[in-house]
């Protein structure tokens, strides 16, 4: 875990670094680099080599195998190591906090910079390979395909569609981006699955939802994961997170999307409120986000 990994970045050398990097560079190619490819891609004698792997191996930086040839790859904690490292030498992040949430994709920690942040490191592919494999586009054109190479490609796409959408559309505010890790602007108020909304404001609520998923299309994207999970209720407002699978509005599917976002948070709303949420004609509450035409659920009543 990268509370583990933080407290260590003081006692880490430029030198182990570069062994990192190096070990990162040979997955390119292999899941396992043979030992002996690992001067040429760190940039190391073959005696410091020896030396940097040791101390990586007793930090967990790394792991080793001996079958066939002796090879190594990172551990997630490595590769986080790296990320870290270059916010830090970017002066983008300045201290390590506390967790803020951790999921099957993703692992969200406050970090100290000018004011209190979010890192957040991607985990696609690493818990569940063959699932990214299957439902991710950006994986079909390489011949090896390792779960960093899935992870960063989940953070770039993320970090791009926030730079897109920000400020329009109320998403986190992206900051910084390396590898597969994000920084972004630490979202106020509670996740609206762990929060219950008064009744004279549900409707209120929702509307500023979707009014947000009619911004974001008209502004390029549909989401494409929309639920109770990827919203942050504020006293300012609701904040929309969670991008990296989001797609361009041009898609071909990119309406079937967005019918399936509406019926997600739709949905979550008319369950948890019954007696607050009216029927809605889905289809016309989905023609209205994707015409920028939405004003309130209310016009949209069965």
């Amino acid at each position: 875990m990268v509370q583990n990994v933080a407290p260590m970045m003081v006692d880490l050398e430029q030198e182990d670094f570069n062994l990192l990097s190096g070990v990162e560079q040979g997955m390119r190619f292999s899941e396992w680099v043979q030992r002996g490819k690992l001067p040429d891609f760190s940039g190391l004698t073959a005696e410091n080599v020896d030396y940097r792997l040791d101390r990586c191996l007793d930090r967990d930086l790394i792991q080793r195998k001996t079958i066939q040839y002796e090879g190594y790859k990172l551990t997630p904690e490595g590769y986080d190591a790296l990320a870290l490292h270059t916010f830090a030498e970017r002066e983008t992040v300045q201290g390590f906090g506390s967790s803020l949430g951790v999921g099957k994709e993703s692992d969200v920690y406050e970090v100290q910079s000018y004011k209190p942040m979010a890192l957040k490191y991607h985990r696609e592919g690493y818990t569940n390979f063959r699932e990214v494999m299957k439902e991710r586009d950006y994986t079909s054109d390489r011949d090896h395909v390792s779960w960093l190479y899935t992870a960063r490609k989940a953070a770039e796409r993320e970090y791009e569609r926030l730079e897109t959408l920000y400020p329009d559309v109320s998403v986190p505010r992206p900051v910084d981006h390396n590898r597969h890790a994000i920084v972004m602007e630490k979202m106020e108020g509670v996740e609206l699955a762990r929060t219950r909304v008064e009744p004279e404001q549900v409707v209120g609520v929702l509307d500023l939802v979707l009014r947000e998923m009619a911004t974001a299309y008209d502004a390029g994207f549909v989401h494409a994961d929309m639920s109770e999970y990827n919203v942050f209720l504020a006293e300012s407002g609701v904040t929309v997170f969670d991008w990296p699978q989001a797609v361009p509005s041009s898609h071909e599917n990119a309406r079937e999307f967005l019918a399936r976002d509406v019926d997600n948070i739709v949905g979550y709303f008319q369950r948890k409120y019954p007696s607050d949420v009216p029927d809605l004609d889905r289809e016309g509450v989905v023609d209205a986000l994707a015409a920028s035409e939405f004003e309130s659920v209310r016009e949209h009543a069965a």
